[in-house]
């Protein structure tokens, strides 16, 4: 890959990679995540690419590996572009068919559209089924669209565009963005993470670091796995912006050492950030030098509290400590440190490349943009949902 030097040099890449692969092209799009990985989506990828080679359509469809697109217990889920067309519970068997009738004779496989099940409606498009429907989906939204292993595919829509505002606005100014935005924590807390970064970037120290809380011990939760298994490089360029405002050059990913697929493609897409020249020294020629490293938790529930986190960062047992001092002051290796959850992260380059006020409007007065939850249990449409805030989930 060659290293990209510029802000100038970004956008006319994104330009060229936006060019090469227009709205209208043909795609499959099949759900990798942990959940469809479980049904078999991986057999399923195989399949879908001898049969595309066996009806010479290899060079006229692009296949998909994404993440997970949210409805759990339809999987596996196979999304067609740019019709938007989904097909649910897709088995080896119903692969050919597929191919014969929806790509080459474009005929619908009506066995395999989601039936409601209390109406008996059958939904041809995935934002027409009443479980996406009522969702605003602005973090998982890419997760079914693009390949988490491919920069390329991040670039094309829009990656790196918010790093790009932020170093164009400066720390201060870049801040005063996420401060208006009113984005509180996404780990539970609901703590704003703009007057953190301010408290961060105020203290007095030789040395600043970020780090990202990818400890996800809840029972049952699941959304800041499927967020670095579905798009790493948004989680990469939030702490990016995060590091440039509070003047931080490295930043640390603490994740379940029970994630391997998500560590897996994290490691990939921070390779990619280096060779792309998107992390490492001079950032884009700005001056900005930043680098994240991976940390693997062993399991334990209480490393999800930032101090023992930062306990266990250091090599020692994971055992929460009094405070104040909070590590914003005073935190990793005594040093002032930023500790946002992937979520949170995930947020901050929409917020940098779609503006302050465009975050704003979604929402509630107190609780701006939207929420990612998961449906486990006994509940209707079992899965990942993403909704303003203030909005019920019985509407899921």
């Amino acid at each position: 890959m060659a290293r990209i030097k510029t802000s100038k040099e970004l956008r006319a890449l994104r330009k060229k990679i936006q060019a090469d692969r227009p709205e209208d092209r043909l795609a499959i799009a099949v759900c990798a995540g942990t959940g469809c990985k479980a049904f078999g989506s991986f057999e399923l990828l195989h399949a879908f690419e001898k049969a595309l080679a066996k009806h010479k359509l290899s060079k006229k469809c692009e296949l998909r590996a994404t993440g997970c697109h949210g409805f759990c217990e339809r999987g596996p889920l196979v999304l067609l572009f740019p019709s938007g067309m989904l097909y649910q519970r897709v088995q080896l068997a119903d692969v050919e068919e597929i191919v014969e009738e929806t790509l080459k004779h474009d005929r619908i496989v009506d066995r395999l559209l989601y039936t409601d099940p209390q109406t008996g409606d059958a939904y041809v498009k995935e934002d027409d089924i009443p479980f996406y429907k009522h969702q605003n989906r602005l973090v998982l939204k890419q997760n079914g669209q693009i390949d988490p292993t491919s920069i390329e595919d991040y670039l094309n829509l829009g990656g790196y565009e918010g790093l790009d505002r932020a170093l164009h606005l400066g720390p201060d100014k870049a801040l005063d963005e996420v401060l208006k935005a009113e984005l509180r924590g996404r780990g539970g807390a609901g703590f704003p993470a703009g007057r953190k970064w301010s408290i961060c970037k105020a203290a007095e120290a030789d040395q600043r670091y970020v780090v990202c809380n990818a400890d996800e011990g809840d029972p049952g939760a699941f959304m800041d796995r499927s967020i670095l298994e579905g798009n790493p490089h948004a989680v990469i360029e939030g702490m990016l912006i995060g590091a440039y405002v509070i003047g931080a050059s490295e930043g640390y990913i603490y994740a379940r050492q029970e994630y391997p697929l998500a560590i897996e493609r994290l490691s990939l897409a921070l390779e990619q950030a280096r060779e792309r020249g998107l992390l490492g020294k001079n950032i884009l020629g700005s001056g900005f030098d930043f680098d994240i490293h991976i940390n693997r938790g062993g399991g334990a529930f209480v490393c999800g509290e930032e101090s023992a986190l930062i306990a266990s960062l250091e090599g020692r047992r994971g055992v929460p400590r009094r405070r104040p001092p909070y590590p914003a002051v005073e935190g990793l290796w005594g040093k002032p440190t930023n500790i946002n959850n992937v979520e949170t992260w995930a947020n901050v380059p929409l917020i940098l490349s779609r503006g302050a006020k465009w975050f704003r409007s979604i929402g509630t007065e107190g609780s701006k943009g939207t929420k990612i939850f998961s449906l486990v249990g006994k509940a209707h449409n079992t899965g990942l949902v993403e909704v303003p805030m203030g909005m019920s989930l019985k509407e899921i």
